[in-house]
């Protein structure tokens, strides 16, 4: 029986040690390698200064629709806070604020996700796929007799019918740093989106106008704002859990 388990064991760390890593198997895509020229050296410049680490340990992103931003936090250790790293520009948007709830609505969803995909050959240059619709999207579409559709993804290219777009160079730098975080260990990158950035009043007052006849839209969007302003103070992510309605409860 140990010679059995020896021979298991020896079987299992060879099978591993022949694995490539996820990053190494995403450069083995032509698009990814020539990104990684490209953008590699640059990228462990800007970490350093910033007191990062490269590879990346552990990163986070937050976008906000009305404000046309995603911004992107790294930390190196589960203990420490997160610092903000890159902040780009979303350079098209379809549908207007409030949830994506079906189908065909344009809608950006709002709420809080994590990439599920990497698409090195995607038709929008590079894309990193998000978990929508999660479990909260779920509850109510089918509460509500919707389907709520899916294949929402953070990509290139500059168009949209309901996704995140940034420019090529910035998808080119996410998805490496994503890919990084990834390698490293962690298999759920957060992906939080927001209505507006709840510190500008421009914004506020937009989404004010927006929700002043759609109660549940405003209790949809004060609800997200909770998690905002818990990571503003303590640069961390809360435990966000959901209940029997689909709403999102902060438990921490």
């Amino acid at each position: 029986m140990k010679s059995f388990l020896s021979a298991a064991m020896i079987f299992i760390s060879l099978y591993a040690a022949a694995q490539p890593s996820f990053m190494n198997y995403q450069a083995s895509f032509p698009r990814v390698s020539e990104a990684l020229n490209r953008k590699a050296d640059t990228l462990k410049k800007q970490l350093a200064a910033a007191g990062l680490q490269w590879p990346v340990k552990q990163m986070y992103i937050r976008s906000f629709k009305y404000d046309s931003q995603l911004e992107v936090w790294v930390r190196n250790s589960q203990g420490e806070p997160f610092k903000l790293f890159k902040t780009y520009s979303v350079c098209a948007l379809a549908g207007t604020l409030g949830p994506k709830r079906m189908q065909g609505d344009y809608q950006v969803p709002e709420g809080f996700y994590y990439i599920n995909e990497f698409k090195p050959n995607s038709n929008y240059h590079m894309s990193l796929g998000l978990n929508y619709p999660n479990a909260s999207d779920k509850i109510v579409c089918t509460t509500n007799r919707l389907n709520p559709g899916g294949d929402i993804y953070i990509h290139g290219s500059c168009i949209t019918v309901g996704c995140i777009p940034i420019q090529d160079p910035q998808i080119e730098e996410l998805y490496i740093l994503a890919m990084s975080a990834k390698s490293n260990g962690q298999d759920f990158i957060p992906v939080h989106i927001y209505p507006i950035r709840f510190s500008n009043p421009k914004s506020i007052a937009y989404l004010e106008k927006v929700t002043k006849e759609q109660p549940g839209l405003q209790a949809f969007a004060d609800k997200l704002k909770e998690v905002y302003d818990y990571f503003e103070k303590e640069k961390r992510l809360p435990v966000i859990s959901i209940d029997d309605k689909g709403s999102y409860v902060v438990l921490d």
